[in-house]
Order: structure tokens, then sequence, then C-alpha cells
């Protein structure tokens, strides 16, 4: 019997794969990710890799979102440190927990995009800082 595909249901059948190359991309960095096994659709194209492909392709994923968190860490950190903010007063600034902060410059927790987006604007517009601090005073 035809193996199904779970992605488009057809019978057309799935055709096993060894030893291919794929990528991993994510937030505009790539890993690629050798010796891959499974099974593709003949009829969608659609890729289930077998178990241990599967552990090495999420592995390499995985390690692209850690890299990712630890370059929004530092750089959460020096415009924090730019602006002369406290962690405690970036977090209030934002309306986060006391402690958010430590736990995004320690990478532990990644901040919203909007806390990124924010933070990005303040780099390149310091000046924008005493706005919004006059604002949520005054909120």
């Amino acid at each position: 019997m035809a193996r199904k595909c779970v992605n488009c249901e057809s019978r057309k059948g799935m055709t096993r794969f060894e030893n291919e190359t794929f990528t991993v991309d994510y937030n505009g960095m790539s890993a690629k990710v050798e010796g891959l096994a499974g099974w593709r659709c003949n009829a969608c194209g659609e890729v289930e890799f077998d178990a241990e492909s599967a552990r090495q392709y999420a592995a390499a994923g995985d390690e692209l979102v850690l890299r990712e968190r630890e370059r929004q860490s530092k750089d959460i950190r020096r415009i924090r440190r730019k602006l002369g903010l406290s962690q405690v007063a970036a977090a209030r600034l934002t309306g986060g927990g006391h402690n958010a902060f430590s736990r995004y410059e320690r990478g532990e927790t990644m901040p919203m995009p909007a806390i990124l987006n924010l933070f990005r604007l303040l780099d390149k517009h310091p000046e924008l800082l005493k706005d919004l601090t006059k604002a949520r005073n005054a909120g």
C-alpha cells in the first residue's frame, strides 16, 4: 500500500529519499543540514523526514533561534544603555514587568516585536525618548 501524503492526502505515493541537504531559514539566517532522509510526496512535494533527520533539522532550527535571541539580547542591552535607562525604567516604558529587561538581556526571553521595534527606533532617534517619557508620565 502506498504511503499517503499528510499534506495533500494524495495517494500518488511518497518516494523515499536519502542523503539530501536541506536549508533551514530563520529571520534572515540559514543553516544547511546534510545527510537527511525521509519521504517526498509525488503530487505536492511535501517532505516527511524520518525520526533522526527530523531531530537534526529541528536542532539546526533551534540553533538559529538561539543565535537570534543572543543577537537581540545584545542589541536591546546596547540600546537601553545608550539611552541611559535602567532595566526597571525600560520595563516601565514598555509596560513590562520589573524583571522583563533582565530576562531579555540574558537571552532567556525574546521581547515582543513591538518592543524591539521601539528600541530600534529609539536607537536611531534617541531624542524621541523625552516625548515618550512625558507621554507615559502624563497618562
